[in-house]
Order: C-alpha cells, then sequence, then structure tokens
C-alpha cells in the first residue's frame, strides 16, 4: 500500500469542543462576565514511538511514522490547546528527557501516539514524571493494508517496513500491561489515523474533558451564608469537593453585598434594569421600585463576585432580624440568573455539590440549570423539573419571564422571580453525588425537554421524557443517592461527563 499522505484530514474534532464554541458566544451576549483564573490554554502533550534499531534497516520509515505523529499534532490543535509536540521517542534516553520536557511544560494531558512496536521503556519515563492522564491512541493509518500490493513489492524487507507502519496495535498490550502495573492512569481511543470520525471525535471529547477538569482545577467558588436547615442530603465535605475537583472556596459575607449595593449609583442601577428587560421578558405586573431593588442587588453581586474572581457560587441565607440583608437576599434571583447566563452558576439552598454539577455542565457548553423534581405527570410519561431562584437564561426555551412572588415558599421575603423552561430537544442530568465511605461520584441521565403545560409559578420548570420511562427512571435514578437537586444541561453530554469522571479518577453512573 502506498504511504498514506501526512496532511492534515478535514474532521469535526475542532467544531466537536463545545466549549471553545460556547464561550466567544457568550462574551459577546454577556459583555459583563468576569476574567476567571482559568488558564487561557489547555496543555495537551504528544508523542509517539518507535524502535530506533528500524530505522537502518527500512528505509523511510522513521521519516513516514514522523508524519503521522505530526497528522495527529495537526488533528489535535483547536482553539484553545496548545499542543506540545516531542515528536517521535524511539531510545531509554530520549523518554527520559521527554519526561522532563513534559513536566517543565506543565501539560494537562497527555496523547501517546502508537506509530509501530516500540519497547515500553520508551514510554514509561515519558509518563512517569507528567503524572496526568495518558490517553493510548491506537490510530491505523488505513482501514486495511492492501494485501495485493503488498505482495507484488517482491522484496521481503520492503514488505517488513510496510507492515511495521500499519503495525501500532502491536505494543498497546505491553504499555497497558506495564502501565497497570505501575499505577499510571490511561485511556485508549483505537481507529483510523484518517477518515475515521468515531475515533477523532471520541478524541475531541477526551480534549473537552481535560478542558473542564483545567476549568474545575482553577474554579473559584463561592460559597454565602449557610445550609437550609434539616436538608440533609445537601449537605458536603468541603475538603473532599477541593481533594476531587481542585479549585479554591471563598468563604463570603451577606454584608459584602449589602455594603457593595449601599455605593451602587442610580445610573448603574438604570442601566442594569434596561439590561434585564433586554435579556428577559419582564412582566408587567412587576413594580419599577422592585425592579430597580433587584438591580442594584445585581451590580453589588457583580462587583463582588468580580472582586473574588469568583467562577460559581452557592448561597442561602434568611437574614431575619436584619433587614438590609434580608432586603438584600429577597432581592437577589434576577441578579444570580444573570450571573449563571454569564457563566458564573449560581445554586440555591447553599447547595455546593450542585454548584459544581452545574459549572461541570457550564463549562462543557451545555448549560446547567438548577433544578429537582416538581411533579410526575404519568399521562405523557413526563417528570416536571424546575426550582425557584436563579435559573439559566441561555438555555431558556424563548425569553425568561419575570414575575413578582407575594411570598418564596420556605423563605423569607417576597420579590422578583424568574420563570423559564429549558430548550426543547436533547438534555444531559448531572448530580454531584456524595455518596457513602466519603467519595463522589457523577450520576448523569439523557433525556428530552419536551413541550406542554408547565407550572406558572414563578419558578423554571420543564417537562422531561426518559426513554426508561418515568417510573423506571425515577426509581433507578433515587437509587444512586443522589441529592434532591440536579443540574440540567442541553445536549447529550454523557460521553464527555464519563471522560471527565475517569480523568479525576471517581465512580461514574448513567441512568437509562
Amino acid at each position: 500500500m502506498p504511504p498514506a499522505a501526512a496532511q492534515p484530514m478535514l474532521t469535526k474534532f475542532a467544531a466537536a469542543m463545545a466549549y471553545s464554541r460556547l464561550q466567544p458566544k457568550r462574551r459577546a451576549a454577556y459583555p459583563n462576565s468576569f476574567m476567571s483564573t482559568v488558564p487561557a490554554l489547555l496543555k495537551v502533550g504528544l508523542f509517539g514511538i518507535g524502535l530506533d534499531a528500524y530505522w537502518s534497516q527500512f528505509e523511510g520509515l522513521e521519516s513516514r511514522l514522523r508524519g503521522y505523529t505530526n497528522l495527529v499534532a495537526s488533528q489535535l490543535a483547536a482553539p484553545g490547546v496548545e499542543v506540545v509536540n516531542l515528536g517521535l521517542i524511539d531510545t531509554a534516553e530520549r523518554a527520559i528527557q521527554a519526561g522532563h520536557e513534559f513536566r517543565r511544560e506543565d501539560v494537562d494531558l497527555i496523547f501517546l501516539y502508537v506509530s509501530t512496536y516500540a519497547l515500553s521503556s520508551t514510554v514509561l519515563p515519558v509518563v512517569r514524571r507528567a503524572k496526568v492522564p495518558v490517553i493510548i491512541l491506537n490510530l491505523a493509518p488505513a482501514a486495511a493494508m492492501d494485501y495485493a500490493w503488498f505482495h507484488q513489492l517482491g522484496d521481503r524487507t520492503k514488505m517488513t517496513g510496510e507492515w511495521l507502519a500499519h503495525c501500532q496495535a502491536c505494543p498497546v498490550p505491553e504499555i497497558a500491561n506495564v502501565f497497570s502495573r505501575c499505577g499510571v492512569p490511561f485511556f485508549q481511543v483505537t481507529g483510523m489515523l484518517q477518515e475515521d470520525p468515531t475515533a477523532w471525535n471520541e478524541i475531541a471529547d477526551w480534549v473537552a474533558a481535560a478542558k473542564v477538569a483545567q476549568i474545575m482545577e482553577h474554579n473559584r467558588l463561592g460559597v454565602l451564608g449557610h445550609y437550609y436547615g434539616g436538608m440533609l442530603d445537601i449537605y458536603t465535605d468541603l475538603t473532599l469537593q477541593c481533594a476531587t475537583f481542585g479549585g479554591h472556596i471563598e468563604m463570603l459575607e451577606v454584608e459584602e453585598i449589602a455594603a457593595a449595593r449601599r455605593s451602587v449609583s442610580d445610573a448603574a442601577a438604570a442601566a442594569r434594569v434596561a439590561e434585564i428587560c433586554a435579556s428577559m421578558d419582564v412582566q408587567p405586573e412587576c413594580e419599577p421600585a422592585e425592579l430597580a431593588r433587584a438591580a442594584r442587588t445585581s451590580v453589588a453581586l457583580d462587583q463582588v463576585a468580580q472582586q473574588h474572581q469568583l467562577g460559581s457560587l452557592a448561597y442561602y441565607y434568611q437574614g431575619t432580624g436584619n433587614s438590609e440583608h434580608e432586603d438584600v437576599m429577597s432581592s437577589i434571583i434576577l441578579g444570580t440568573s444573570l450571573l449563571t447566563a454569564r457563566g458564573i452558576p449560581v445554586a440555591g439552598e447553599y447547595e455546593i455539590k450542585n454548584a459544581q454539577a452545574m459549572k461541570i455542565m457550564d463549562a462543557f457548553g451545555a448549560g446547567g440549570s438548577f433544578t429537582e423534581y416538581y411533579g410526575v405527570d404519568f399521562n405523557d410519561d413526563v417528570v416536571l423539573m424546575g426550582h425557584d431562584g436563579p435559573g439559566h437564561i441561555a438555555i431558556a426555551e424563548g425569553k425568561t419571564k419575570v414575575k413578582p412572588l407575594q411570598v418564596y415558599h420556605g423563605k423569607v421575603g417576597r420579590g422578583l422571580s424568574v420563570e423559564m423552561s429549558v430548550k426543547h430537544g436533547p438534555v444531559t442530568l448531572l448530580s454531584v453525588v456524595e455518596a457513602a465511605g466519603g467519595k463522589l461520584k457523577l450520576v448523569v441521565a439523557e433525556g428530552e425537554s419536551v413541550a406542554g403545560p408547565t407550572l406558572a409559578i414563578g419558578n423554571t420548570n420543564s417537562r422531561y421524557r426518559f426513554s426508561l420511562g418515568i417510573r423506571d427512571f425515577m426509581n433507578r435514578w433515587n437509587a444512586q443517592g443522589p441529592a434532591h437537586h440536579s443540574a440540567v444541561g442541553v445536549g447529550h453530554i454523557s460521553g464527555k461527563l464519563q471522560k471527565l469522571a475517569q480523568l479525576l479518577g471517581i465512580e461514574f453512573c448513567q441512568v437509562g
């Protein structure tokens, strides 16, 4: 078979990077977004492997395999991704040097392209020092060898060289054995180097998952107030959250927002009212004074979020006995909804685990709105899910409505609230579950957001259908022990979430 041309293959790799697609659009739509502490680029390490003894035996083999490795590098290159390509590693000495190079470059993930047979001693030193997950790329240059052409070569040396150019699968068991025995986390993609969208979309998912892991590693999660008393399921170990996802947890005081609110000018408040009216469907019964109150709190909340460089927030506070604090907390919903749409997801009821889930979903470009069971419609085989408080207005079906509530059920005060449904179409539910034994796991379900009647009570509310049927879905979901809150995002992204769980080294469970 003639050597495949080492030219970039046109795939949907970059298009599969949902995070990279969403963020510029979000920044354009919501220009008041804040800069985060997340590095601008995901550093992806790449190296190919070979055996130096082959090069003098088989003319052209080394340059051909280097071309294949460069082809992989060109395919990995995408917005937000820097590829650290160390080329073809073919000796143990070069492997040790490569390990130091990857460590100096601080790569987040390593792709090992298996170009032909190579000794595992040329692989292990590369990844030991980097101490990051490794994706083994077992990618053949073609779907099959051209056997007739191969046998017409008439030269067994040339035939052997051609065979070695297609010998990617040969050393993978050896590498896997050594990685397993040495405790190196690794995963595999098997397929073809070219004209294989299945393999390359899977590779794109690994890159997307690594980017989300990077985002979580650098995320600053604000926690404001205290738990809603008695909700035992939402209590969590903050050290466990940091140990699993990384990041920093910033303890906030309600007084910070109250103090910032006192200094908000009338002009800033008026500008925020205009922004609210432009981005949401403000109902006629909303009083101007209530809009102004919510706008001032929103501006103050922005200032606090910017000051602490927050990437997400969990809050709950009654403010009983302090009228200023109660006034802040009863007017916070519009501001938290705007923050959520800008990529700073906010979870109510101090649900820290769900703030993490919402951030994960948002980082994948799926949104991530706060939700829980609202009711069941057995006639239509759907479950109604939603929540009071903030909604992710960027993934709403139509414009989010702003409505006044005379009472916040189970909470203190009154004020403006948001009413929305998630866009009709495929959705994914995610719950970050703190399981018995003190470990976190991801519980995921894919379903559909469907049209139909919802409860127009000034809260988020959607209708979801699952392939299992509502009875089995609810039983199986509940059996995983999630808290009663979860995050919902648009699209089916369970494959990406599973890869994220694998990169983090935690359990993954898909319901249905």
